[in-house]
């Protein structure tokens, strides 16, 4: 059901202890698509909720533009849908055009509403893909200061890229160097940075190695870009039990996608990870080499990632930014990757975790998981993926966006490179 207004939920931000820093009024928007945080499945959401917790403990004002069945604390809600609308990407073009652009009107109608009452967002930062910068910019000059992350391989919608003018006040952020450098030429020189992911970091030790279950891990959508056979036939050769656990096209579990494939007038039926996971994937499944346990959230996943010997990332894209990587290496969890896109930035080969160029690499790497120490990866994970890098990364690219658009003097650090 759609709700036919926005809403607001005022309060003050939360202070950290510490020096006094200046705090900004950000609307976060992270789109229709999922609730923030997501239960299950969810790159996106799950790092707009780790940016919008940290950023609101470091002091900042953080209202999120979502859907009204979030739960994640904040300073204010938009939201134009109750519920997620990640179903309706299934749906012909035709029937899902309009989602996307009735949760950036209302977005954008916030900004216009705050603006009149003289309570402006001192900047908008954007997670909805294109729509989301080409509204902003549409604004013109009288539009806010904005933002927007890149989450996406930059060949989807390479169009847009190419042609898309901010006006000198709308500006990207990528997700990793690797991901900003295959960009068009127009879309890098309005790219201030890249800030790498992050993901909340887990409150207990890694489990030993000797205590862990002897299975291995995939965390991704089940589809062909992310080599869910590859894993399937490099387990088998290695005799090592794959778990496989994500969503099939809109599908979060077995019922779900049984019930869509049962029903002939379900569009779900031509989604072409649905169909991939038909051929390709189901008649491997059987619950005990090859598990698929759906899309994971919460205590299940965490525990997931805590017990698996290695987190397993055989993609066959230039993935651009990785989270399944920064979790698993958050609970001390090894990573064996296809060395492409940002796995090579994200992976230190024979110390987190092993990159292969190949299917006989990458089945060879499973039998040289206990070289890999569970404590080396979290002291990694916390170096370089603590909700706090993040955080300081997005503060010092909204300090150049504001530099670069207005005349307010608050200054959050000085504008340095962030990837």
């Amino acid at each position: 059901m759609r709700s036919t207004a926005s809403t607001w939920q005022g309060g003050p931000a939360r202070a950290v202890p510490g020096p006094r820093r200046p705090r900004l009024r950000i609307l976060m928007d992270a789109g229709p698509w999922l609730p923030v945080p997501p239960r299950g499945y969810g790159g996106l959401e799950n790092v707009v909720a780790t940016l919008t917790t940290e950023l609101r403990r470091r002091g900042h004002q953080v209202v999120l533009g979502t859907v009204g069945e979030s739960r994640l604390p904040t300073d204010g809600r938009v939201h134009a849908f109750d519920r997620a609308q990640f179903g309706r990407l299934a749906q012909p073009y035709a029937d899902a055009a309009g989602v996307a652009a009735t949760h950036a009107l209302a977005v954008v109608g916030e900004v216009a509403r705050q603006a009149a009452r003289g309570t402006p967002f001192d900047l908008v930062h954007s997670h909805l893909q294109v729509l989301g910068p080409a509204l902003l910019a549409a604004l013109g000059p009288g539009g806010p200061p904005a933002l927007h992350t890149l989450h996406w391989d930059l060949h989807r919608n390479e169009e847009f890229y190419a042609a898309f003018d901010g006006g000198g006040r709308v500006f990207f952020a990528g997700v990793s160097a690797s991901q900003v450098a295959r960009g068009p030429a127009a879309l890098q020189r309005q790219t201030l940075g890249a800030v790498p992911l992050a993901v909340p970091l887990p409150t207990e030790p890694p489990l030993p190695r000797a205590d862990r279950s002897p299975y291995v891990l995939v965390l991704a959508r089940l589809c062909a870009a992310k080599g869910i056979d590859t894993a399937i036939s490099a387990c088998r050769a290695a005799g090592i039990p794959l778990v496989l656990a994500g969503p099939v096209g809109p599908h979060g579990d077995r019922e779900s996608l049984e019930a869509a494939l049962a029903d002939p007038a379900d569009p779900s039926r031509e989604h072409p990870d649905v169909r991939w996971f038909a051929e390709h994937v189901a008649p491997a499944l059987d619950g005990d080499s090859v598990r698929w346990v759906g899309s994971v959230a919460g205590a299940d996943k965490e525990d997931l990632l805590r017990r698996a010997r290695a987190v397993l990332c055989p993609i066959r894209w230039a993935e651009p930014g990785g989270t399944a990587v920064c979790e698993a290496l958050a609970a001390g969890t090894p990573v064996v990757a296809m060395a492409l896109g940002c796995l090579p930035s994200l992976v230190d080969h024979g110390v987190t975790g092993f990159l292969a160029d190949d299917e006989a690499g990458f089945t060879a790497a499973l039998a040289r998981l206990d070289e890999l120490d569970p404590e080396t990866c979290a002291a990694e994970a916390r170096r370089r993926f603590a909700p706090a890098v993040m955080a300081v990364g997005y503060e010092r690219l909204y300090a150049e966006v504001l530099r670069r658009t207005t005349s307010d003097e608050r200054r959050l650090a000085p504008a340095v490179p962030a990837g």
